[in-house]
């Protein structure tokens, strides 16, 4: 197996000139605008430009991100909307291979799933669309709940299980390995030290190569960690959900291990897509979810109106720009926007290549902290889940 998927120099190139190729072509940047290093730390003399002194672009751009001592692709692929239902009716296979694989075509090399979306069948798609450039690309799936009837139980990491769910992983995507291997969310019947062990065996038998936590607390993270590295934390993250900053940063920090946004678009609120007119699907999960009543999609408008003013001055998109300002909070953060859309997709791994200056950042840090979010980000049952 190849453990440095950013090095098919000819892929790689091409992926990456195609990403350029949206830029210019779509959104009118500049070449000087892309491929900057990420994690640039702020100019003391930052507040002290002058009129003649450009601002020093800051993205957190194209550079690879490491997670933990797994390298990735600065943005990755959710797969989970295309088989969940969560957010549409699932796709079928003909539809998403092909998105996919374009994902693929584009430079990600990060891809992420797990049993429960479907349950089972996403991690099938995954599986097939991968297996022609399985060597290129990082895995990512997740274990931690009981199944019967085809209908997600209970959580559920005790070791015998754990063992079985990854056998029907494997199985699945059609591998014999998986990347990056996480705990979904945190068992309160089985202690952690239980599950770390259970991962650290499975990694000396090779069919897992690297440990994740989803939604888990520092003590947690502290406590998995010492019996077995955990190379990432997946939780949300976006710019109207910032507690991870406070709350796991300093120990991931601390520790060496990465961050994993998903819902890195809000749910999709941050791509100015979503007001108060917009009808959700039955069964779409943002009807159950506070934040998206719409009262609160009314009050909430107020960062989408911060990232299309910033997405204009840039000649980008408000995706791009709420993309952009992820990668630029620290180099071992790596966003797994979902869609089940090319064209998105296209936009989503360009935002790669949107420059910030330390002055953006420091006026949308300011427009921001003027804006009081609206709404609990999950409603009470899936707030039982999160691990504090």
């Amino acid at each position: 197996m190849n453990n440095e998927p950013n090095e098919h120099s000819t892929a790689g190139n091409q992926s990456k000139q195609s990403r350029r190729d949206f830029l210019g072509k779509g959104l009118g940047l500049t070449a000087s605008a892309v491929a900057l290093t990420a994690g640039v730390p702020m100019p003391s003399h930052a507040a002290n430009l002058t009129a003649k002194e450009a601002p020093r672009p800051r993205p957190a751009s194209d550079a690879p991100r490491m997670l933990g001592a797994l390298e990735v692709s600065p943005i990755g692929l959710g797969c989970m909307s295309m088989s969940s239902g969560s957010y549409n009716p699932p796709r079928s296979k003909a539809e998403m291979i092909p998105v996919i694989r374009g994902a693929v075509d584009l430079g990600v090399t990060f891809f992420d799933t797990a049993e429960v979306y479907g349950p089972f069948t996403n991690e099938e798609l995954v599986g097939e669309a991968l297996a022609p450039v399985r060597d290129q690309v990082v895995i990512a799936s997740k274990f931690g709940f009981s199944f019967g009837g085809g209908r997600r139980g209970g959580r559920n990491s005790q070791p015998d299980h754990i063992r079985t769910a990854v056998e029907g992983m494997l199985r699945r995507l059609q591998t014999d390995r998986i990347d990056l291997l996480y705990l979904h969310r945190v068992d309160p019947n089985v202690p952690i030290e239980d599950v770390a062990g259970t991962v650290k065996d499975l990694i000396a038998e090779g069919k897992a190569l690297h440990f994740g936590l989803s939604e888990a607390s520092p003590a947690t993270i502290r406590r998995a960690h010492a019996v077995q590295p955990v190379a990432a934390l997946q939780s949300e993250y976006s710019l109207w959900w910032r507690e991870p900053e406070t709350k796991t940063f300093p120990t991931l920090q601390e520790l060496g291990i990465g961050f994993v946004p998903f819902s890195p678009l809000g749910k999709g609120f941050l791509t100015g897509k979503i007001d108060t007119t917009t009808a959700f699907a039955k069964g779409d999960f943002r009807n159950v979810v506070p934040r998206f009543s719409e009262e609160n999609r009314e009050a909430n408008q107020a960062m989408v109106n911060l990232l299309k003013k910033i997405a204009d001055e840039k000649g980008a998109t408000p995706a791009q720009i709420a993309l952009a300002w992820i990668l630029a909070q620290q180099p071992w953060i790596a966003p797994i926007p979902g869609t089940t859309k090319r064209h998105r997709l296209e936009e989503n791994t360009a935002a790669a290549e949107v420059a910030l200056t330390d002055e953006d950042l420091r006026a949308i840090e300011e427009a921001a902290a003027q804006i009081e979010v609206q709404g609990a980000r999950y409603p009470e049952s899936s707030e039982r889940m999160i691990d504090y």
